[in-house]
């Protein structure tokens, strides 16, 4: 009868928690997940957006570079007219080191703009946009003279997308 009476005082006590794993898998877990974090990185790309506030329109029209990506190539034109246009290459690919060419033309001509504009057609890729920034933005020469290293070039830094014509 004692036992009985043992018994049922244990099954009346609160059970207790062992803690012991579950601190063991967070000492594990906390030092993980923060060097992992250190390794995340979010690039962040600045864009000239217009404003509605802007400045009154200028009475003669100001030459703009525009490059327009397409289904079928780029074009770059002066904001009325195509300048130049770049049909893809047979391996799907937008031409980038011409549309570099043609832009280096550009920026020798007009060296104070530092204004472009990168329009798009509805289903163009995300990554082609940013590589067509990426060449807009600057451009690599190959080296001159005595140089060993290929120099970086800006050409348009201040860019605003939309959408195409």
């Amino acid at each position: 009868m004692a036992r009985r009476h043992h018994y049922r005082r244990r099954m009346n006590e609160p059970a207790e928690l062992d803690m012991t794993t579950f601190l063991n898998l967070m000492v594990v877990l906390v030092p993980f997940l923060l060097i992992t974090a250190v390794f995340s990185r979010i690039t962040i790309v600045e864009l000239s957006l217009p404003s509605s506030a802007s400045a009154p329109a200028p009475t003669a029209p100001a030459f703009r570079v525009e490059v327009i990506v397409r289904e079928t190539g780029l074009e770059i034109t002066n904001g009325q007219v195509v300048i130049a246009a770049m049909p893809k290459a047979e391996d799907e690919d937008y031409d980038l080191s011409q549309l570099g060419e043609y832009l280096v033309a550009l920026k020798r001509e007009y060296p104070d703009k530092e204004e472009a504009s990168v329009l798009l057609e509805p289903d163009i890729a995300y990554d082609h946009l940013i590589r067509v920034m990426d060449v807009v933005r600057s451009v690599e020469l190959p080296p001159e003279g005595e140089a060993l290293e290929p120099l970086r070039v800006a050409l348009f830094p201040d860019i605003a997308i939309g959408d195409a014509p």
